[in-house]
């Protein structure tokens, strides 16, 4: 996809979107900062506080994220015991996604006011507490309602946890960091999955979300004595016109939207497939126990490799090669996980899973890269389309297989899937176009 003047580099990312870019001005939406002092000294492996740094924000990664995705393997007990449809109990991941996704620009905004570490310790403490509600919700409603509070907390961690290393920790080790915290973030993600799947079988849905709730309150805690002070962060005054100001520019750049737009399209597929799995391989031909089905969220591994093989595949093919590939593959995986054997869905759940981590690192490493200021919002709206992507294919998912059954989550997927490459052909265009503009101006 021609649509950016500079390399990407490498890319590399977990189930949370990481943009981050050392290099980046100043926020623009805050006034009276004054610079850090450049004496300070920043972490770097080997130094006091590295470690600890680093297993903080592996903790905390594994407790958002655990937490975040807590009920998706749990939907088809979750629907059987309040007695409520596939759509009315995917709200339960729907909601606190789409908390997470409104609230992920304004908080990351006030952690520039009162400081990542505050930010993120206040978002941890909140979503640990609601988790440890959510067991006891008496109706399919409050616990719709109590998930949407979690992910509305939960959205201050990515952003702030992104700030804080940048700020503290030595550019030459910022990307190992930034490694850690993504790979807390999919370990969370799919060992929440995981856990729930295996503690439901045994004890039920309530013990599983109460065992995720456990985990969290560890992570938490560890976060808690670990995370070093900030040395580098000094508070600004949040000016919310300049905010609004520099989200509206993001909005106004066709090259950013398109990139907001090709990373919601894709969680669609994702948030849709893996909502809806459970439901089918509870059913025939499959009938597999709720532990079974947990543990089909291994494939994320999958994910880990793509995600960490899409800048070669750039390198390789060019953006546009890579996002071509990326859908062909998703796409193939959709089609496959249609076959009535097991081992074709799995083989399906597989591409579905490289194809959209491929893809999704390609749009989210080009972000930081097409906005020249506001990277931090920038990154944060590519967050917000990310999750209400995840939302609206977790609901719209559920909705199309409670209609007419696995086929029509598929042709949902495959509907997203079309849009991808609808608007990476029309990038194309629109690349050529402005390079034969410029073929005059170059003789």
């Amino acid at each position: 996809m021609a649509l950016y003047v500079r390399r990407m580099p490498p890319a590399d990312t977990g189930a949370s979107t990481v943009v981050v870019d050392a290099s980046a001005p100043s926020s623009p939406v805050i006034t009276s900062r004054t610079a850090a002092p450049t004496s300070v000294e920043r972490l770097e492996p080997g130094r006091p506080g590295y470690r600890k740094m680093s297993f903080a924000l592996f903790a905390a990664g594994v407790a958002a994220f655990a937490l975040l995705y807590s009920t998706q393997a749990l939907l088809p007990a979750i629907s059987a015991s309040y007695g409520v449809s596939a759509g009315q109990a995917s709200w339960t991941v729907s909601a606190a996604t789409g908390a997470l996704a409104l609230c992920v620009l304004p908080l990351s905004a006030l952690s520039e006011r009162f400081g990542r570490r505050q930010m993120m310790t206040a978002s941890l403490t909140v979503a640990v507490l609601v988790g440890m509600l959510v067991p006891f919700a008496p109706s399919i409603g409050w616990l719709i309602a109590l998930r949407a509070i979690q992910g509305a907390a939960l959205a201050g961690l990515p952003a702030s946890a992104m700030a804080y290393l940048a700020e503290e920790v030595r550019p030459k080790a910022l990307i190992a960091a930034i490694g850690l915290f993504v790979a807390g973030n999919s370990i969370g993600g799919m060992s929440g999955r995981i856990l729930t799947g295996w503690v439901a079988q045994a004890w039920g849905w309530r013990a599983a979300l109460a065992a995720v709730g456990l985990l969290a309150v560890a992570c938490a805690v560890a976060f808690h004595f670990l995370i070093p002070k900030a040395r580098n962060f000094t508070p600004g005054t949040l000016n919310p016109k300049a905010l609004a100001k520099t989200v509206a520019t993001h909005l106004g750049n066709p090259l950013l939207v398109r990139l907001y737009a090709i990373g919601a399209l894709f969680m669609t597929v994702f948030g849709a497939v893996y909502t809806v799995i459970g439901y089918r391989l509870v059913e025939e031909p499959f009938s597999l126990p709720q532990g079974i089905v947990g543990s089909i969220f291994l494939v994320y591994l999958v994910g880990t490799v793509s995600s960490a093989a899409a800048g070669r595949l750039v390198a390789r093919l060019g953006r546009r090669g890579a996002l071509y590939l990326a859908v062909s593959t998703t796409a193939a995986g959709l089609l496959l996980s249609l076959s009535e054997s097991l081992a074709a869905v799995l083989l399906g759940l597989v591409l579905i899973t490289a194809g959209f981590f491929a893809g999704h690192a390609v749009a989210s490493s080009s972000v930081s890269r097409t906005a020249t200021t506001g990277r931090a919002q920038a990154s944060a709206l590519y967050q917000s389309a990310y999750y209400l992507g995840s939302s609206a294919g977790g609901t719209l998912g559920a909705v199309a297989f409670h209609a007419g059954g696995w086929a029509a989550t598929v042709a949902l997927g495959l509907l997203a899937v079309l849009g991808v490459v609808s608007i990476t052909l029309y990038g194309t265009r629109v690349a050529r176009a402005e390079r034969r503009a410029l073929v005059p101006a170059t003789r």
